[in-house]
């Protein structure tokens, strides 16, 4: 048996593997939710995932629709790429795509992808969705996609280690997306990765893969007692998944300060929140790099960029991946119903997201780490159905009350302190213009505004493109 037929044991790509290695570390209650959870969506719950994905994404067609000139840049190390513009939905020949992180932003045909130097490239999960656009008649040139020869690449046998340290940390697992991303940042600074543009030399980079795998090799079979990592094979995978890209290796940094000097504009997007970010997340519980909006312009490989603006992406309630302190969380039918209301499953493996009321003390937290200017508040038509909306507003903490967002064993102590906002109980996703909210969803976000201290500029009510309410 090779290294990919035992690699491919151990990642959890499925649904129903993803689901039940999370369920194994849970507490029973949370057990049964998601193997409840696991059970709807074999069972054809991907069009309301559709549904809910695509909502996230409503407030960027404003965002967009201002700047006549988008140059969408990568940004922040996150997840297993820098994030592309998250083009959740978009209609192609009367398609729906959901894109690769890689490639958010392809389908718009005047718009450049940069994907940046502070990124870390799964090229074998960009190789398969770009082939997929391709056969649904996008096409992706040198042209419209760049990628900078500093990016890192991320192996398979990151991929591996992932899997082999969480399943050697069982029920101490950081519930890690095993998508090699912590690994394959460590030899990024351990200098122990390959970067894209070594890809125009290939017997160089075989011969530096080699001194690699002599490395690596010490401690995946003297520490995992797992089979060597064989360098043909790793070349071979090389020269299927990532080669293709060579064409696409560039300089982006003086491509992007060109577009800098011709006043284009530049709007930079990540995934992941301040809370998941490697030096003010919820640490060891976080992502492998920086997801702070400051660090943008530097893992796009122009840190002389200024920010102009920076908008906070947050939900109407809190949603949790992954493992870690979620102090607002709910349990129980509570939880059942705000999850199937919002879609909360995980679209790569069907995982039901953790959930809860708005967090207000880790949201205003966030929104300082950020550094926002303004908010986009996304998917307040889901808590329509609830008669009172919870929110909470401050930890209690061995009976003190917390009010700042705390860090380490205080945080795992930290229960909520909920207050209560009458429920709007209706259908909001028809409205366009604020006089068309009911007074108690405008109330809502107004006291979210006032508690988290910054301006809510966009609330998407919808997964249509149109369904937002520009505020001011």
């Amino acid at each position: 048996m090779g290294f990919f037929d035992l690699f491919r044991k151990k990642q959890d790509t499925p649904a129903d593997t993803a689901a039940g290695a999370a369920v194994e570390a849970q507490p029973e209650q949370r057990r049964e939710e998601l193997n409840a959870g696991l059970e709807r969506t074999k069972t054809g719950l991907f069009s309301k995932l559709a549904r809910a994905v695509a909502g996230r994404s409503t407030v960027d067609a404003e965002v967009l629709d201002d700047l006549e000139e988008v140059l969408i840049t990568s940004d922040v190390g996150v997840e297993t790429t820098v994030k592309i513009i998250r083009r959740i939905e978009e209609r192609v020949a009367r398609d729906k795509y959901m894109n690769a992180a890689e490639l958010r932003g392809i389908l718009r045909d005047e718009t450049v992808n940069v994907l940046g130097p502070g990124m870390v490239i799964d090229t074998e999960h960009m190789f398969h969705e770009a082939e997929r656009l391709r056969a649904g008649g996008i096409t992706i040139t040198p042209e419209h996609l760049k990628i900078s020869d500093k990016a890192v690449i991320c192996m398979p046998y990151h991929k591996l280690l992932d899997c082999l340290e969480e399943d050697r940390l069982a029920d101490k697992k950081f519930g890690s997306t095993r998508r090699g991303i912590s690994p394959a940042y460590s030899d990024k600074y351990m200098k122990k990765a390959l970067r894209m543009g070594e890809l125009a030399d290939r017997d160089a980079l075989k011969a530096r893969l080699a001194d690699i795998l002599e490395w690596k090799n010490l401690f995946i079979v003297n520490g995992y007692h797992h089979d060597p990592i064989d360098l043909d094979e790793m070349m071979d995978w090389i020269d299927t998944y990532a080669m293709p890209f060579k064409d696409y290796v560039c300089d982006t940094t003086d491509y992007l300060s060109e577009a800098i000097e011709d006043n284009k504009s530049l709007l930079f997007e990540a995934q992941l929140g301040a809370l998941r970010d490697i030096d003010y997340g919820i640490y060891p519980y976080t992502s492998g790099s920086s997801t702070i909006a400051a660090y943008a312009p530097i893992g796009a490989g122009i840190p002389e960029a200024r920010l102009d603006n920076i908008i906070g992406i947050m939900k109407a309630y809190s949603t949790c991946v992954g493992e870690g302190p979620f102090t607002c969380e709910m349990f129980g039918d509570e939880a059942t119903a705000l999850r199937d209301a919002g879609g909360e499953y995980g679209a790569a493996t069907g995982r039901p997201r953790r959930v809860g009321g708005f967090d207000v003390v880790a949201s205003r937290y966030g929104v300082k780490m950020q550094g926002c200017t303004s908010i986009a508040l996304t998917k307040l038509d889901v808590l329509s159905y609830m008669d009172k909306i919870p929110v909470c507003v401050a930890y209690d903490i061995d009976g003190e009350r917390v009010d700042r967002f705390p860090i380490g064993v205080k945080l795992a102590k930290a229960k909520p302190i909920y207050e209560y906002l009458p429920g709007f109980h209706c259908d909001i996703s028809g409205c366009r213009t604020v006089s068309d909210l009911p007074k108690e969803a405008l109330d809502y976000v107004h006291y979210l505004e006032a508690a988290v201290g910054c301006r809510i500029k966009y609330v998407s009510v919808g997964p249509d493109r149109d369904a937002y309410i520009k505020m001011f």
